[in-house]
This record gives structure tokens, sequence and C-alpha cells, in this order.
């Protein structure tokens, strides 16, 4: 190490990023890299590795593969998910709400199952999940989605209980609208219709999120300055959970 030269706050950790092949997974890939970690980025396409997230035989060889050639596992960021559109509840059929809950909501859980154990160990570690504002209220997704979030929120706290002794922490992101893959058509039907200046104009910061701050967001909760933050959900929206901005929708048409 050169004169004046630090470590990174992730120094010497193996982590695992899921949807690391674009957005919030890509941008977070980088930074704990940049940060010292040794990264193995999961995606169906466009990562290091090849991974269905939503399937637990997929996840469980993931995770052995990453400890069988780098000698443990510290961090997992569960983050890869789908949206699901913005259908409403009389739209969405069964094979809809089973695809969505099993990437957002199962992968997740199956995540934590298969990494806990390898981190705890390795002394512990931090195992992060995106969840989003969807599931803190409604107004920001479709019902699966918005479902499968609320899911996640309150997973991570049974997770934390559950791995009580451990020193393994369970934390989740609630991302407010950021520009991604998933959240493209948001954008470009703004930008085609002469709008973008509006995006994100519900929170107080009058503008969308950046994939780098939710990046930033999960380097906290990998990192060793957050080693007493656990079971919690952090809020990053730029303030838009703060109210309670929404369009109220009457059973058969829309009220004023």
């Amino acid at each position: 190490m050169s004169a004046g030269e630090t470590e990174g706050r992730l120094a010497g950790r193996i982590a695992i990023i899921t949807g690391a092949g674009s957005g919030i997974g890509k941008a977070t890939a980088e930074l704990w890299r940049a940060e010292g970690a040794t990264v193995v980025g999961a995606d169906l396409m466009g990562a290091d590795v090849e991974v269905d997230a939503g399937s637990e035989q997929s996840v469980k060889a993931l995770v052995e593969q990453t400890v069988d050639r780098h000698g443990g596992l510290d961090l997992f960021f569960a983050n890869a998910g789908v949206s699901g559109g913005f259908d409403g509840i009389f739209d969405q059929d069964e094979r809809a709400w089973e695809e969505i809950l099993r990437v957002n909501l199962i992968g997740p859980a199956m995540a934590i199952k298969h990494a806990a154990p390898h981190i705890k160990k390795r002394g512990g570690g931090a195992i992060i999940v995106t969840a989003s504002v969807a599931g803190l209220r409604s107004g920001a997704g479709g019902p699966a989605y918005t479902a499968s979030k609320a899911g996640v929120i309150n997973l991570v706290k049974i997770a934390a209980q559950q791995l009580t002794g451990s020193n393994v922490r369970v934390n989740a992101i609630c991302p407010g609208l950021i520009e991604t893959g998933m959240t493209r058509f948001i954008y470009d039907h703004a930008r085609a219709k002469g709008r973008e200046a509006e995006i994100g104009s519900l929170n107080p910061m009058q503008r969308g999120g950046e994939p780098q701050e939710i990046a930033h967001a999960a380097l906290y909760l990998a990192s060793d300055e957050a080693s007493y933050v656990n079971g919690h959900a952090l809020v990053v929206d730029g303030g838009l959970s703060s109210s309670h901005p929404y369009t109220r929708q009457v059973y058969g048409r829309t009220a004023s």
C-alpha cells in the first residue's frame, strides 16, 4: 500500500450481488469493488454469473460456487427483482402473482437461507435485500409488486430475529423512483411527452434518484459503520414516503 493510501471500507470482503447486470446492482458492484470487496455479480444476463435469483437451486449453487472459489462469503445483496407493470388487482392473474412473488420475495428468502450459514462461519457480515417504497404503502406499483416488497420488509425483520447470536445482520433498502432498466419506461414516456421535468416531482427533492445513490446506501449497510443496524428497512426516496401523495380510486370510477 502506497503512502497516503487507505484500505477500502469493504477490503477483504467476499460478496454476491444479484441483479448486477444493470441499474442498482451494477452500480453497487462497481462501488463495492472500488471499496476493496471481491464481488460476484449475478444476473440473467450482463453479469459475471448467469443466475435465476428466484430459484432456490440456482441461489444455493451460486453461494456454494462462490465459497468454493473464494474461500468464504461475507456479504450478500439480494437485489434482483421484477416489476410486473401497473396492472390493477383485477387484471393480474395467478401466474403473474406467482412469478413476481417468486423473484421478489422467495428469491431473497432463499438468499438468506443459503448465505447466512456461510457468513456466520466467517464471523459475521451482512445480507441486504432490495425492497421499495411500494412496500410501505400503496401507490408506487402494481398489487403483486407492492405485496412482494412489503413481504421483503417483514422478511428482514424475521431473519434478523432468527439469526440472533450469529453476527449476521439483515436489512432492506427501500428505494424511491430510480432510473433503472425496470423504470426506464416511465422515464421514456415522460421524455416523449416533454414532461421530463416532472419526474420525481412528488418528493421534496423534486427529482428521481440515481442507482449510485442506492449503491452508497448498500455500501453503508454492508460496512462496519452499520455494525449495530439490523432488521431495518432504510428508505432512500428523496422524502417521497414522508407524506401520502395519491390519486384516490373509487371502485368503478376515479373520484375527483
